[in-house]
């Protein structure tokens, strides 16, 4: 079965978040798995659904700040690549335990940057000098370039599927285009790509979660 892949293009800070939700509410209906690639309107900082602002907020002065519905640390979207995966209920990354399917996505990107000529490593042991910021320092599994992480992920399982959402902090001399384009050549299934477009009852859903929830800075400072 082929997978679909979304280019959502940059977006709104609220609406990207937004937007990731939304395709895992809607993962068990779509039963196909998402490869979505996106960027940002503005700079902006995200934090992990159950960081505490107040512990968080004074870490960076970059602005807006807004809790993910995944998990994981602070991490800056200045400069990132940006992607999310999202799974089915039924499909076998859904079984995973959160440490096998955290260690898969990364061999994923790790085979991207091979085909791109740049040699990576998977993080052996955790080490992490400052907990909470997601790129000081690293979890085991994340993808190390000459020693520095250089991307991360973070994920939430539910009855309505599986939600990865990450961050990669490209080595110099890559282009955003190569990259998208080695990760779909080395994704882990057989066969091929689907385009996958912002629609219809997709977008509605996208809409709502924007406005009423992480548009609002009563649910960022939620806890």
């Amino acid at each position: 079965m082929n997978w679909h892949c979304l280019h959502s293009g940059n977006g709104e800070p609220a609406y990207n978040m937004a937007l990731d939700e939304a395709l895992l509410e809607t993962a068990a209906t779509r039963g196909i798995p998402v490869l979505r690639f996106y960027g940002w309107t503005q700079p902006a900082v995200t934090f992990g659904y159950f960081q505490h602002y107040a512990e968080i907020e004074d870490l960076t002065p970059l602005r807006p700040l807004l809790r993910r519905p995944t998990g994981g640390g602070l991490v800056s979207h200045a400069a990132d690549w940006t992607y999310s995966l999202t799974f089915p209920p039924q499909h076998e990354w859904h079984r995973l335990r959160a440490e096998a399917s955290y260690r898969q996505v990364h061999e994923w990107l790790q085979r991207a940057f091979a085909h791109l000529r740049i040699t990576t490593d998977l993080a052996p042991f955790c080490r992490k000098p400052a907990p909470g910021q997601c790129f000081v320092g690293h979890e085991k599994f994340d993808l190390l370039w000459r020693g520095q992480k250089i991307a991360g992920a973070a994920q939430r399982r539910n009855k309505f599927g599986l939600l990865i959402q990450g961050s990669v902090q490209p080595p110099p001399g890559l282009t955003r285009g190569a990259w998208e384009q080695a990760m779909r050549m080395v994704a882990p299934h057989p066969t091929g790509w689907a385009e996958l477009s912002v629609t219809g009852a997709l977008a509605a859903r996208a809409e709502q979660l924007r406005a009423e929830k992480f548009a609002q800075a009563t649910y960022h400072r939620k806890r």
